[in-house]
C-alpha cells in the first residue's frame, strides 16, 4: 500500500482525515511486519529469549539504593516530602500561568539538552508542564542515588547509569502525544510520518535479525571502498586475524622508517580513512610516510578461541615481519588507537622482555595502559557482569557486534539511541548520509577469549601498568619500554579519559610527550589541519600530576595536532629514501585497499 500524500507544501497542508486513516492503516500494517520480524527468529529457535544477566544487575543495584532509604522511616518520609514539594511548586506555577500571571518555572532544561529545544516546550502550557514534571522527577531520581550513603563507588556509578537509562527512555520527547514537533508533523502530514516511521522500524528489526538495529545513517549512500576508505593501496599479506595494507606513495621521497598503524578491532580501521579530506592515513602518505595498516578480521565462532596473545603474534608482530620483507627495515614507527593502543603497549612490553628492537617510536591515540581512571565503560565491569558475559560468549564463541555497539550507544543514549528513535520512527525521517555515524554503526564481533582477557586483565585487574600481566608466558613490564612515546588524549573523551591517559604516561620507561586535543574520542583524533578546528595543548611535565595541574602549565595551540606529531616524528628519524613500491616479488599485492576483511558485516 503506498503512502498517502498531498501536493500542497507542508506549511499549507491541512489535516486530511481520509489520508490520516490510510496512513494509520499502513502504520499498523508495518507494525505487524515489525512484530513478525521480531518473532520469526524466535519461532525458528535462532534467537532464544531469556532474562538478560544485566537485569539481575539492575535489580541488585537498585535494591542497594532502596535499602538505604527504606531502612529508616524518617528517610523514607523525607524522600516523599522532597518530591511532593517539587510537584506542588510546579502545580502552583502552572496555575498562575493559566490565570495569566507571570510565573517562574520550577525547573528548566539544560541549554545543551536538544530534546527540549523546540519553542513550544516553553510556549505551550501543556508541554511546558509535562517537561517540568519529567525534569523534576528525573532530578529526584538522581538525588536518590547521589544522597544514598554506604554505597561503594562502583555500585553508585552503576546506579547513576541505570537511572540515566530509565529516565532517558521515559522522556516525553520520546512519545507521539507528548512531543510537540512530532504532533505538528503528524497533523501536517496526516500521519504520513508514522507510516514511514513504522516501515523503517520493521526494516530495522528485520536487519537486526529479530533485534532492533537502529539506523544512524543512510546505508544506501555510503559504501566502503567506493566513497569511504578510498586511499589507494594494496593488501600485501593476510592471515586468519588480519589483512595488512600498504598504501601507495604520493611523494618522491619518504621517511626511511615506515609507520605501522594498529587500529582497534572494536569497529573498523577506516575511521582513519573516512573521506580523503578527513583521512589521517592519506595525510600521512602525503607527508612522505610509508604507511601500513592492520585491517582486523570480523571473527566468527570458528575463531572464538583466538586470544590476546594470538592477536599480538598474528597482528602487529607478524606485520613487523612482513614490513621488513617489503622495505628491508627491521624497525618501524608504530601508532595504536584505543584498544589497538593497549595491544601495541603489550606488544612493546613483550618485545622489551625478549630484547627485540623492532620499534623506533610509539604513538597512542586515546589509548589506556592503566585503568585506574578508566572511563564510562567501567560501569559494565565487575566480576558478576564479566562472568555473565563470558557465559553468553561461550556458546557463540564471539561477542556479537550489536551488543558491543549497544553498550557504547548507551553511554550517550539520548544522542545515539533516543534521538534516532524520535527522528526515524516518530518523525519518519531517513537519516542523512553521515560518514562518522555510518562507521559507528558498522560493528564488529570480538572473539570470546580475547575479549575476556581484555576485560579481566585491563579493566578489572589493571595488570598491565602494575607489571603483573602475563602474555605468552612472559611477565610484562612497561618500564622496560624505552622507545619515545607520543601519547595523545582528548579533552572530552568518555571512553579513554584525559586523566587516565595522562596517568598512564608515567609507566613507560622512555621519553613521553603527552598531548591533549580538543573534542572527544573520535573528533579529537580525526582532526585534519585543513579544517582548522579545535586546538591542542602541550606540557612536558607528565610525572605526578593530574589533568587539572597539567592544564595549568600547558600551552594551547590552535588547530590540529597532526603537524605537531609529524614534526615530532621527523625529529626522531629524519632520514629519507626514494618512495617505495607497494609489495614486492615475494609479497605481491593480493587485492586493492581497503581489502575484503573490512567489508564483512557483523
Amino acid at each position: 500500500m503506498s503512502t498517502a500524500t498531498t501536493d500542497k507544501p507542508k506549511s499549507e497542508t491541512k489535516f486530511d482525515a481520509e489520508a490520516f486513516a490510510m496512513n494509520v492503516a499502513q502504520a499498523m500494517e508495518s507494525g505487524g511486519k515489525a512484530l513478525a520480524a521480531y518473532l520469526k527468529p524466535r519461532e525458528s529457535g535462532e534467537v532464544q529469549d531469556r532474562p538478560p544477566a544485566e537485569l539481575a544487575e539492575v535489580v541488585k543495584t537498585f535494591t542497594s539504593v532502596a535499602e538505604y532509604w527504606l531502612s529508616d522511616s524518617s528517610r523514607s518520609s523525607d524522600l516523599q516530602t522532597r518530591l511532593a514539594k517539587d510537584y506542588l511548586d510546579l502545580w502552583g506555577s502552572a496555575v498562575r500561568r493559566m490565570t495569566g500571571q507571570d510565573a517562574a518555572p520550577a525547573i528548566t532544561p539544560s541549554p545543551r539538552d536538544k530534546r527540549f529545544a523546540d519553542p513550544e516546550w516553553k510556549s505551550n502550557q501543556f508541554f511546558d508542564f509535562v517537561m517540568q514534571l519529567y525534569l523534576l522527577t528525573t532530578k529526584w531520581a538522581q538525588e536518590l542515588v547521589r544522597d544514598a550513603e554506604g554505597l561503594d563507588p562502583h555500585t553508585r556509578r552503576k546506579a547513576e547509569f541505570y537511572v540515566q537509562q530509565v529516565t532517558n527512555a521515559l522522556s516525553p520527547s520520546n512519545f507521539v502525544l507528548t512531543n510537540p514537533e512530532v504532533l505538528r508533523e503528524t497533523v501536517a502530514s496526516s500521519g504520513e510520518n508514522l507510516a514511514r516511521g513504522l516501515k523503517m522500524l520493521a526494516e530495522d528489526i528485520a536487519a537486526g535479525k529479530g533485534m532492533l538495529k537502529i539506523r544512524q545513517s543512510n546505508p544506501d549512500n555510503l559504501v566502503v571502498g567506493v566513497n569511504m576508505a578510498t586511499t589507494p593501496g594494496k593488501v600485501i599479506y593476510q592471515n586468519e586475524m588480519m589483512q595488512l595494507i600498504q598504501y601507495s606513495p604520493t611523494t618522491e621521497k619518504v621517511l626511511r622508517t615506515p609507520l605501522l598503524i594498529v587500529p582497534p578491532w572494536i569497529n573498523k580501521f577506516y575511521i582513519l580513512d573516512l573521506k580523503p579530506e578527513k583521512s589521517y592515513i592519506k595525510w600521512c602518505v602525503d607527508q612522505g610516510i610509508t604507511v601500513f595498516v592492520i585491517s582486523w578480521v570480523n571473527p566468527d565462532k570458528r575463531l572464538g578461541n583466538k586470544s590476546w596473545e594470538d592477536y599480538m603474534k598474528e597482528g602487529p608482530l607478524k606485520a613487523m615481519d612482513v614490513i621488513e620483507k617489503v622495505t628491508g627495515e627491521m624497525k618501524v614507527h608504530t601508532a595504536g588507537y584505543c584498544v589497538g593502543g593497549t595491544m601495541l603497549a603489550t606488544t612493546l612490553a613483550w618485545l622489551a622482555e625478549k630484547r627485540r628492537q623492532r620499534v623506533s617510536s610509539a604513538t597512542f591515540f586515546a589509548a589506556q595502559v592503566d585503568f585506574t581512571h578508566a572511563g564510562d565503560l567501567l560501569v559494565f565491569v565487575d566480576e558478576e557482569q564479566i562472568a555473565a558475559l563470558e557465559q553468553d560468549m561461550k556458546a557463540a564463541g564471539v561477542l556479537e557486534g550489536s551488543k558491543m555497539a549497544m553498550a557504547f550507544n548507551m553511554l550517550r543514549s539520548n544522542d545515539l539511541i533516543w534521538s534516532y528513535v524520535v527522528s526515524n520512527y516518530l518523525k519518519g525521517q531517513q537519516p542523512s548520509a553521515f560518514d562518522l555515524l555510518h562507521w559507528n554503526s558498522d560493528a564488529t564481533r570480538m572473539t570470546a577469549s580475547n575479549h575476556s582477557y581484555y576485560l579481566r586483565n585491563c579493566y578489572l585487574e589493571n595488570r598491565l601498568s602494575t607489571g603483573t600481566m602475563v602474555l605468552d608466558n612472559t611477565l610484562l613490564d612497561l618500564s622496560k619500554v624505552k622507545v619515545p612515546v607520543y601519547n595523545l588524549a582528548t579533552r572530552e573523551d568518555h571512553i579513554a579519559p584525559a586523566e587516565s591517559v595522562l596517568y598512564g604516561s608515567q609507566f613507560f620507561g622512555g621519553p613521553v610527550k603527552y598531548v591533549l586535543s580538543g573534542s572527544g574520542h573520535i573528533a579529537g583524533v580525526v582532526n585534519p589541519p585543513a579544517l582548522n578546528k579545535y586546538q591542542y595543548w602541550t606540557n612536558d611535565n607528565v610525572k605526578d600530576v593530574n589533568i587539572a595541574e597539567w592544564m595549568k602549565g600547558a600551552v594551547e595551540h590552535k588547530g590540529s595536532w597532526w603537524p605537531d606529531w609529524r614534526e615530532w616524528l621527523g625529529g626522531l628519524d629524519p632520514e629519507e629514501v626514494p618512495a617505495r613500491a607497494v609489495g614486492n616479488d615475494a609479497l605481491p599485492p593480493i587485492e586493492d585497499a581497503p581489502g575484503s576483511y573490512v567489508r564483512v558485516r557483523a
